[in-house]
């Protein structure tokens, strides 16, 4: 047995489809990223407050959650996987590109709105892809694609921030759209070619009557676990989307620190992702998903507000990957989870539900968590986030231990 069997259960030239898939989801994180780190200039440039900077957060969240309508129906009954990954990227990378010649805020939301649908356009058919052809070691390749999303999420900042030390926030935005083009080729060319694994066929898809799905979707649907874990996940991307709106504000206008420093906070919230989602993801194969999601969100419940009483820059940068490494170590491990709870050839849609049920939350972060600022300050913002975490953890005890069945 090779020593990348050993660690993940497959053999190399199985974790080479695994891989790329992960690669798309950084570029598709990049893009989001990206825009989260401009934020602060953007605003400034157009003179919004915290509260207008929020809707225009929101705006990404609505598109996002209109775009969880039709998703996971055109990723089940089509079974083109693949094509919708690389539709999402080139679609992504174009609006990031365009958003520093909108002229406006109108046409500046339009483009958010485009960033937001193609964001979560890519996670039915990526999740049910990774799921369907890899099921004994879906905890893994979900962590995978997860630190993808981490490794996305903490170079862009860098990037960015560097960048804008010359450029103006709209050539920063783009020149970051050219590496995500480089991606969707090398997943268009690379899953083309992948050799295949588990008991799907390429790419584990597989068309649906129209019937066979509607059926098969109220039955996902009245499987009261399924909607307890969509519930709990929307709590739980509320916090996170809330911590990436408000951690670059609170650090630009409340710590005064540079876009650079500001760029390696946002990059250390990852970084700590990034070392715990494969361990995480491995783990809950072995042990089980219930466990290691109540171990993480309690401890990033904890994280967030230790985190306002940090003055100094460095603490505050340690704080922060502490609580990346909490929270996104969870990530994969509820996809997991959920995966377990459903039938393969419905993926794509039990994906959509939860990612509709998590963007639907992620709608109000922004702009709640902007009212909050205005009127009692960041900080205030900060507590009202743990406690949106702590509500998390209390659904998580609800939901039962092990795999559930589909019934």
């Amino acid at each position: 047995m090779s020593l990348a069997e050993r660690l993940t259960g497959l053999p190399l030239r199985d974790n080479g489809p695994i891989m790329l898939v992960g690669m798309g989801h950084g570029a598709t994180h990049w893009i989001a990223a990206t825009f989260y780190l401009l934020l602060p200039a953007l605003s400034t440039t157009l003179g919004l407050d915290y509260a207008a900077t929020g809707l225009l957060v929101s705006v990404l969240h609505v598109a996002a959650f209109l775009a969880n309508l039709g998703s996971g129906a055109v990723t089940d009954m089509t079974g083109r996987r693949v094509l919708l990954q690389v539709t999402s990227l080139v679609v992504g990378a174009g609006a990031l590109a365009l958003l520093g010649t909108s002229g406006g805020l109108l046409a500046l939301a339009a483009l958010v709105a485009v960033i937001g649908i193609t964001n979560n356009l890519w996670h039915p058919p990526a999740i049910s892809y990774l799921s369907s052809r890899f099921p004994g070691q879906r905890g893994w390749a979900l962590s995978v694609h997860a630190l993808g999303a981490s490794v996305g999420d903490a170079i862009a900042p860098l990037a960015a921030g560097a960048l804008l030390a010359w450029m103006t926030w709209g050539e920063v935005a783009a020149v970051s759209a050219l590496p995500v083009l480089v991606v969707a080729v090398l997943l268009a060319l690379g899953l083309g070619r992948a050799p295949a694994a588990g008991s799907k066929p390429r790419g584990g898809s597989g068309k649906m009557a129209g019937g066979d799905y509607l059926s098969g979707l109220k039955k996902v649907i009245r499987n009261r676990n399924v909607l307890g874990l969509c519930l709990m996940s929307a709590f739980r991307s509320m916090t996170q989307n809330g911590l990436l709106v408000f951690l670059p504000l609170y650090l630009a206008n409340e710590m005064k620190v540079s876009p650079l420093v500001m760029g390696g906070a946002l990059a250390a919230l990852q970084l700590g992702g990034v070392v715990a989602t494969p361990i995480a993801g491995r783990l809950s194969d072995r042990v089980g998903r219930r466990p290691v999601v109540l171990g993480g969100l309690g401890l990033s419940t904890v994280a967030i507000v230790v985190l306002t009483g940090l003055g100094s820059e460095m603490l505050f940068i340690a704080g922060v990957s502490v609580l990346g490494f909490a929270l996104y170590a969870v990530r994969p491990v509820v996809h997991s989870w959920l995966m377990d709870m459903t039938p393969a050839e419905l993926g794509g849609s039990a994906t959509s539900l939860m990612f509709g049920a998590q963007t639907g939350l992620s709608i109000l972060a922004p702009v709640l968590g902007g009212i909050i600022a205005d009127a009692y300050g960041l900080t205030a913002t900060f507590y009202a986030l743990a406690a949106s975490m702590l509500i998390t953890n209390l659904l998580a005890w609800r939901l039962p231990a092990g795999r559930v069945s589909e019934s």
